[in-house]
C-alpha cells in the first residue's frame, strides 16, 4: 500500500487532537540553571512521554502547528527527511547535537494543502527548512523512536484566533485518516516574568489558566469558539501572552476538535505560573 493510500484510509477510531506544552529550548535534555529546581521540567516531561500511552491509537502520522514558524499563510513542510532546526540560544553544547530522524511525509503535506484549498484558505510548501525546536524537543519524548512521520505546519503571521480556529476545521478530516493534529506552545508565556515571585504576576497567570481551562472545557462548540476568539479579553491574558505566538497553536487543535469536548490533562505551576495542556476528542 502506498504512503498516500494509507494517508486517506480511515483508521478504526477517529483521533483526538492534542495542545501541549513544549517547555523552555531543550530543557528536557539538560539540568536547569543553577538556582532552580532541578526537577522543575521533570512532569512537564513525564506527561509528554506518556501521551503515546494515553491517546491509546499510533497514528500514521503527525501534523504539527508550532509556536516557531510563522509565515503570510499557512505553510507546510514537504522534506521527505527534515533536517532539525536549533532555534534556541544560550544553552550548553550537546543540545546542539541532539537528533531525533523522523520522516516527513510528502504525501500528508499535500492532503493538508488540498483541505486548505477546498475551504478556499492559500497555503504553501516549504521543502527545505527543519523541524524547529516546538516539535524535536516534544517528540523525542513522546515517540523516542522517530518511527511516525510528522509535518510541520506553519502559523499564519497575524496570529489571530479566528483565523487558525478555521485552518483546524478546514483540516477536521485528517483525524478519521489516521492523522493526529498536535498544537505545540505553552500555556503560559511572558518569559520576562517567568522567574518572578510578584503576587501580582502569579495572579494574573492563575487567573488566565482558569479562564483557559474554562474554555477549553465549554461543551457548546459556539460557545467554545466564541470564547477562544475573544482570548485578548480574558483575565490575565496580555500579561500571560505579551505575544501570542505559544497559544495560537491551540486554536487550530480546537477547531479541528469540531463537536469534541476538551478536558485539561495537564497541569502544574512552573516557579508559581500554572502550565495546562488539553485534549479534544
Amino acid at each position: 500500500m502506498s504512503q498516500a493510500t494509507q494517508i486517506m484510509s480511515r483508521t478504526s477510531g477517529r483521533l483526538p487532537t492534542l495542545y501541549i506544552p513544549h517547555g523552555g529550548g531543550p530543557c528536557f535534555f539538560m539540568e536547569p540553571p543553577q538556582g532552580l529546581p532541578r526537577d522543575l521540567w521533570d512532569r512537564m516531561g513525564a506527561y509528554l512521554r506518556g501521551l503515546d500511552a494515553s491517546i491509546g491509537t499510533r497514528p500514521q502520522s503527525v501534523l504539527v502547528v508550532s509556536g516557531h514558524w510563522e509565515t503570510d499563510r499557512p505553510t507546510v513542510n514537504t522534506a521527505l527527511r527534515p533536517p532539525l532546526l536549533f532555534d534556541y540560544y544560550g544553552f550548553p553544547e550537546h543540545t546542539y547535537r541532539l537528533t531525533y530522524p523522523v520522516p516527513g511525509s510528502p504525501a500528508l503535506a499535500h492532503r493538508v494543502r488540498q483541505l486548505l484549498g477546498a475551504a478556499e484558505i492559500p497555503s504553501d510548501e516549504e521543502p527545505e527548512r527543519g523541524l524547529d525546536h516546538g516539535v524535536f524537543i516534544p517528540f523525542k519524548l513522546i515517540y523516542p523512536h522517530a518511527d511516525i512521520p510528522v509535518v510541520q505546519m506553519s502559523l499564519n503571521r497575524n496570529l489571530d484566533a479566528a483565523t487558525h480556529l478555521g485552518i483546524g476545521r478546514a483540516l477536521t478530516p485528517l483525524r478519521d485518516e489516521g492523522v493526529l493534529i498536535v498544537g505545540s506552545g505553552m500555556s503560559y508565556h511572558n518569559l520576562r516574568d517567568f522567574y518572578s515571585d510578584d503576587p501580582r504576576v502569579v495572579r494574573a497567570a492563575q487567573d488566565f489558566d482558569t479562564w483557559l481551562t474554562d474554555a477549553v472545557t465549554e461543551s457548546n462548540l459556539e460557545a467554545r469558539e466564541h470564547k477562544l476568539m475573544a482570548w485578548l479579553q480574558a483575565p490575565g491574558a496580555r500579561a500571560a501572552h505579551p505575544r501570542p505566538e505559544h497559544l495560537i497553536p491551540l486554536m487550530v487543535a480546537a477547531g479541528a476538535a469540531g463537536q469534541d469536548s476538551g478536558r485539561r490533562t495537564y497541569n502544574e505551576p512552573l516557579v508559581g505560573k500554572p502550565v495546562s495542556a488539553f485534549q479534544f476528542g
